[in-house]
């Protein structure tokens, strides 16, 4: 599943991300991911807040398509990675996901 510009990994199966929820997702070079499932869409950003360092995927809430993080309570629009809420003023880094029968693969 390699193409000239990207590769993609398996990070685990559609249930894995259960809908309006937050899961982590492991990366090759051992860095994490924040999955998030907005009414059956899947979408990854970097785990770590990019205002306060702090796990979205462990500690962040998930209300529609904003996750908040716990820290400072700075928002984002996790369908496009935008901060919606100071102090977070840096959207997130964003991966695309591909889902290909049940499975979920992250592009890099």
């Amino acid at each position: 599943m390699t193409d000239t510009m990207t590769e993609a990994i398996l990070i685990g199966v559609v249930a894995d991300f259960p809908n309006r929820e937050i899961r982590p997702g492991s990366m090759p070079d051992g860095s994490t991911l924040a999955v998030y499932n907005v009414d059956g869409t899947l979408y990854a950003t970097a785990d770590p807040c990019t205002h306060g360092e702090t796990s979205l995927s462990d500690e962040g809430v998930l209300t529609g398509k904003i996750v908040e993080c716990p820290w400072h309570f700075g928002t984002f629009d996790v369908t496009s990675s935008k901060p919606t809420g100071m102090p977070c003023t840096v959207a997130l880094k964003t991966f695309a996901i591909k889902v290909i029968e049940e499975s979920v693969y992250v592009e890099f």
